[in-house]
């Protein structure tokens, strides 16, 4: 982050973390409460430790830090976290879908982050996931650049991706038809009409607004294809989360503050994930997923799944899913396979 960044961060939250003077003691000066709260998110290191060079008890710490990050969520929401209302705003997304990643009609990459936490006494394996620690999830979608336009933290590790989406009101306005999304459409060289749909992992249900790759087994060529090309869409939400947990430590540390305060942490990051502010030092042009055409090789960027790069997604068996769903995967797998067809896509499957 450079000057002028945190100048524009510590004007926008001073009204809303200034405390004043009493006749025992001088009030921790907005400066400090939002340098140490940059520090506490950027290192990761604990409270205890950081009282040291905050010079800051670890009690004020674990009420300022929080306030502070609630603080940043409420000034930085509407720049950095704006969630498509209108069709036009859901068309312009899906236009850079199709011109960046060869997608087309795609609304946004949707994945789940497990942020590792410290549980609350006596809360059993509630939050115990399956990868072998205890966390809460977060599930977001993001655009063609980088860029969240949804986030929602708070379901227990215990429940999968496609499990936490139904308790988010994005997951239930997608249910009710409620988001205003765009009518089924053309694509820019073809006469088929397709529906507007967000992109996922295998974790996720399939729907006619919301696709996901082929099980593994009995893959065709067409499949292949079909799955590479929807990989290279998702992936840039794996890589927005590598991006961010590389800048902000503390998703590589277990997250030791009540679960209201962790929200308020995690959603602090989301916001501050500020890439049209200071793109060439917070994510350099490494950080992204890039394909040599000519080499056949892909660079994943900072993409948490190592296994994302392939293209390929584990099977976790199959489920029933409805006849009109498997028909829109399916015209979206003979448009990859023809019109729409990339010259090099047959090189990555």
């Amino acid at each position: 982050m450079d000057e002028g960044t945190y100048i524009d961060l510590l004007n926008r939250v001073t009204p809303f973390i200034t405390y004043e003077d009493t006749c025992m003691r001088k009030a921790i000066t907005p400066h400090e409460r939002l340098s140490v709260t940059l520090r506490y998110l950027a290192t990761g290191r604990s409270l205890n430790d950081m009282k040291y060079s905050a010079i800051i008890s670890t009690s004020a710490l674990s009420s300022i830090i929080p306030e502070t990050c609630d603080a940043l969520y409420q000034v930085l929401q509407n720049d950095y976290l704006k969630f498509p209302t209108s069709v036009g705003e859901w068309q312009l997304i899906a236009q850079e879908f199709e011109s960046r990643w060869h997608f087309p009609n795609c609304l946004g990459a949707v994945d789940g982050k497990h942020v590792r936490i410290t549980p609350p006494p006596d809360c059993g394996s509630y939050f115990w996931n399956y990868k072998g620690y205890n966390s809460l999830v977060l599930l977001a979608a993001v655009n063609a650049n980088y860029e969240f336009t949804m986030a929602d933290i708070g379901t227990n590790g215990r429940v999968s991706d496609g499990g936490v989406i139904e308790n988010t009101q994005f997951g239930k306005r997608l249910s009710n038809g409620t988001l205003n999304l765009p009518a089924d459409a053309p694509p820019a060289n073809s006469d088929t009409n397709l529906p507007y749909v967000f992109v996922g992992d295998e974790a996720f249900a399939l729907r006619t607004d919301f696709l996901k790759p082929y099980p593994q087994k009995d893959l065709d060529a067409e499949k292949r294809v079909f799955n590479y090309r929807l990989s290279r869409a998702r992936r840039v939400v794996e890589n927005v989360f590598g991006i961010m947990a590389s800048r902000f430590r503390v998703f590589h540390t277990a997250i030791n503050l009540k679960l209201s305060s962790i929200e308020k942490v995690v959603m602090a990051c989301v916001v501050l994930h500020l890439r049209k502010t200071c793109p060439s030092k917070y994510s350099p042009e490494d950080c992204y997923h890039r394909e040599n055409i000519i080499e056949k090789i892909i660079r994943p960027g900072l993409s948490l799944d190592p296994n994302s790069v392939a293209g390929l997604e584990n099977d976790q068996g199959t489920r029933n899913y409805s006849q009109i769903a498997k028909e829109v995967r399916v015209k979206f797998k003979e448009y990859f396979a023809n019109e729409g067809a990339v010259p090099w896509q047959n090189d990555f499957v």
